[in-house]
């Protein structure tokens, strides 16, 4: 299975029961800033929210062998008209799908779409900081370090640190 094709999809209200099976394991759940007990229904209310008018926001699904085994998306950071070139990145990946491409064929469509079709300057996140696998990952997108943020998070009953890190257009876009 893991050799199968990995095809990349907007979310559809169809992957909520999905989502909420891969947000809610609990190999999965430490590394986001999720919180736990998530459900099939609070995924269809999610997905069933319109996009607000304007938004570059996009949430997109992996697929292998018809079964969803991760999710990400870009989120902008409201209305300030100041961070209108600016997205939030958020990423999952089934535990049972780790380390086998999927969190890069995510990577890759996301950096695609904010490149090349999104006027999107600035990607940036939060990434646990003892999430090595995680931040090797965005490493190799181009992702750089910005800071550390000390007790960032709670998780599982510890305040946890963060790193800081964002991704500038490598060739941002010229008039011709």
């Amino acid at each position: 299975m893991q050799n199968a094709q990995i095809i990349i999809r907007r979310q559809t209200q169809q992957d909520a029961a999905a989502l909420a099976r891969i947000l809610g394991d609990m190999d999965v759940l430490p590394n986001l800033m999720q919180l736990p007990y998530t459900s099939e229904e609070v995924w269809k209310a999610r997905l069933a929210e319109p996009a607000r008018p304007g938004s570059n926001d996009i949430s997109l699904v992996a697929e292998r062998g018809g079964q969803v085994v991760g999710s990400a998306g870009l989120f902008s950071p409201g209305l300030q008209v100041r961070r209108r070139h600016v997205s939030a990145l958020g990423i999952s990946v089934a535990r049972e799908a780790q380390t086998q491409g999927v969190g890069s064929a995510l990577m890759q469509a996301l950096c695609d779409y904010a490149d090349r079709w999104a006027q999107i300057l600035r990607i940036e996140l939060t990434v646990f900081a003892d999430n090595t696998q995680a931040v090797a990952l965005y490493q190799r997108f181009g992702f750089e370090h910005e800071g550390r943020h000390r007790g960032y998070a709670l998780r599982d009953g510890v305040y946890t640190d963060v790193f800081s890190m964002a991704r500038l257009h490598p060739a941002p876009p010229l008039i011709r």
